[in-house]
């Protein structure tokens, strides 16, 4: 069963033609007939993640400014799957949807996907995850300034640190977003407190149980940690969990990425010191910004960057 809606049929891109009176619910309440009638477009976004926080935002950002402009937006979740995604941007392109957001999982593997789109005339966007392979066309990438929000995050392990100590990266080095995060952070650290080291750089999976069990083993190989980066909330929320049930709390500087919600109530709890924090409805509506512009005949930058901040105790107030 394709994972549009069934009973409607996209016969030509841009414009749906023989539109079923049988209701084709789609996303939150959207119906395609009600957009075929409008004359409306339909932009199909495939998310690496949709159970994520972050991404939630960043889906309630795109839907907002689309609803601006008049379009239909169309949401999909790959599970953190790439053969899933692979495959729903196969149904886009059958569909004919008029344009095609991914936040890839595997930023080398979607390249195929890309290619086929491009050769279907369907111009395709990344949001908050680059398109890495050397294959494929991607009209514009819309993201957090990461190598910035890296830096952020080092300004605030050193003003917990000090100049001096031991931390633990928990990281994702499979996504380009973060290895962008990390590097601005090794540099932040480079520059701006030189004398704190990192002892561990391990891989969390973006995960909290599997970042909590990782933090478990970094803890029994470095008994004199002081600080740990987690990639994401949920790399350090799953860090804090296990610091806590070593009796570490207060004792080890946690710092996250993204402030959630429930990051910024470990903050305020003092279970974590600080998050580097990212707009994701930022990044949906500036997604939605650069495909109306391509709509409209305009030329959007190939990169929109968007700034990271920073979310401490004092803030939390």
């Amino acid at each position: 069963m394709s994972e549009l809606a069934t009973g409607v049929r996209f016969v030509n891109k841009g414009a749906f033609l023989g539109v079923v009176l049988a209701a084709a619910v789609v996303g939150r309440g959207f119906l395609l007939s009600e957009a075929a009638a409008a004359g409306g477009k339909v932009i199909g976004v495939s998310i690496q993640n949709r159970e994520a926080q972050f991404y939630q935002d960043m889906e309630n950002g795109l839907r907002a400014e689309a609803k601006k402009y008049g379009y239909t937006v169309y949401v999909v979740d790959a599970s953190r799957d790439n053969a899933k995604q692979q495959s729903q941007v196969e149904d886009f392109i059958a569909k004919r949807v008029d344009a095609i957001v991914l936040t890839p999982y595997d930023s080398e593997a979607i390249g195929s996907a890309i290619v086929e789109a491009n050769k279907a005339g369907i111009p395709v966007f990344t949001a908050d995850i680059a398109n890495t392979s050397k294959s494929g066309k991607v009209v514009a990438h819309i993201a957090s300034d990461n190598v910035q929000g890296g830096v952020e995050a080092a300004k605030l392990m050193c003003r917990a640190l000090g100049n001096k100590g031991k931390v633990a990266i928990i990281d994702e080095p499979e996504v380009t977003s973060v290895q962008d995060r990390t590097r601005g952070f090794r540099n932040g650290l480079r520059t701006m407190c030189p004398n704190v080291k990192i002892v561990a750089d391990v891989s969390g999976g973006g995960e909290r149980a599997k970042s909590s069990s990782v933090m478990e083993d970094i803890l029994q190989s470095h008994h004199d940690l002081n600080g740990v980066f987690g990639i994401n909330d949920d790399s350090a929320l799953g860090a804090s969990r296990a610091i806590d049930a070593a009796g570490m709390t207060g004792k080890i500087a946690v710092i996250g990425y993204d402030a959630t919600p429930e990051a910024r109530t470990a903050i305020k709890n003092g279970k974590m010191y600080g998050d580097a924090i990212q707009h994701p409805d930022q990044i949906g509506v500036k997604t939605i910004d650069a495909i109306h512009a391509y709509f409209t005949g305009k030329k959007p930058p190939p990169v929109i960057a968007v700034a990271v901040g920073t979310f401490t105790k004092a803030d939390a107030k």
